[in-house]
């Protein structure tokens, strides 16, 4: 009897102490925004030694970094006097949109958009670095709007699939897609004789992701701005092909307009959209980092907003209640503290 009590003492006791990241027998919560500053346009990456990093618009690229997916912390910026992207044109800097971060050949790039003032004025580059906080060089111009012939030259997006790597771009003015030549040690160059059309004129912030055997085309449509009337929303189609078609559950294709709805506002956030890419937690479960108006704080602009990806049985994703979350149970990371 004193040893089955002794036993018993003994899980009690592994129950107990248990070590962060691990699960505990009442779920945790985060709460939205992630992000609570103006952090629109958030694009996330993961690094070898499993901090999380998001790059938002703002400043010159604001850099947040995480434990945990849910508690961010500004730890830099991409750009400043030294190295921010020398192509002037209109006798002023460009303002900087929409980063795009991704790991190639060991290096950090980031991919971003320079815009003008007006549509075809718009060009996108990239920036190179051995660490996810730089210091980044610039490396140029990819995809410049006139010599192109793409007006809106903006909102890329970087993907690799059976060994090619390929450059989505397009903000309302249709979506395109143009392979890329990327070197070892990452001098990145278009392609232009692979140039195709991929979407309508309905999308912008277009992003891919691979699951089983369907290529996810995720879109925002609407208009990002206007706060409390901002009418952006996420969308999805889906493929066989990674360039497509896209179409969605009605067979209508994306460069008919066509697409799923999977996240609009509420009655506490507008303008949901503009998510850069999914992650996958330590568990496999698909997450969505997006930017959102907070109704009840409408000074800080575009927060950073999360949320779990869902997938139904016909394997189309989606977010419950295709709303905005005030709280959700935290991502699965591995040997992580949430701060509460």
């Amino acid at each position: 009897m004193k040893r089955l009590f002794l036993s018993l003492f003994a899980v009690s006791l592994c129950i107990t102490f248990v070590t962060c990241g691990q699960k505990t027998a009442d779920p945790v919560y985060y709460h939205n925004p992630v992000v609570r500053a103006d952090a629109p346009d958030p694009s996330v990456i993961r690094a070898e030694d499993g901090t999380f990093y998001l790059y938002a618009t703002g400043g010159n690229y604001s850099i947040y970094s995480s434990q945990n997916m849910v508690d961010w912390q500004k730890v830099g910026e991409v750009f400043n006097d030294s190295n921010f992207p020398k192509e002037v044109r209109n006798n002023r800097k460009a303002t900087l949109w929409a980063p795009e971060i991704r790991c190639i050949n060991g290096k950090y790039v980031i991919f971003y958009t320079m815009w003008f003032g007006t549509e075809w004025l718009s060009a996108i580059g990239y920036a190179v670095a051995d660490s996810p906080t730089g210091p980044f060089t610039d490396k140029g111009i990819l995809i410049d709007s006139k010599p192109i012939n793409v007006e809106q030259s903006i909102d890329q997006f970087y993907y690799e699939d059976a060994g090619k790597a390929y450059l989505f771009w397009g903000s309302f003015r249709n979506i395109y897609a143009v392979e890329l030549d990327v070197t070892p040690d990452v001098n990145i160059a278009i392609k232009p004789e692979t140039m195709i059309q991929i979407g309508g004129t309905a999308y912008e912030g277009s992003n891919i992701w691979k699951r089983g055997d369907y290529y996810y085309m995720f879109a925002s449509t609407g208009n990002f701005a206007g706060g409390a009337k901002s009418t952006y929303r996420t969308v999805v189609l889906r493929s066989k092909n990674v360039l497509g078609p896209y179409v969605d559950k009605k067979g209508v294709s994306m460069l008919d307009n066509g697409f799923e709805l999977i996240l609009d506002r509420n009655d506490n956030f507008a303008g949901p959209g503009h998510n850069a890419g999914i992650i996958e937690d330590d568990a496999g479960q698909t997450w969505m980092y997006y930017h959102a108006y907070q109704l009840s704080n409408l000074g800080l602009h575009r927060q950073s907003m999360l949320d779990k990806v869902l997938w139904d049985d016909e394997g189309w994703p989606y977010i419950e209640m295709r709303t905005p979350s005030d709280s959700a149970i935290v991502p699965v990371i591995k040997n992580s503290c949430l701060h509460k």
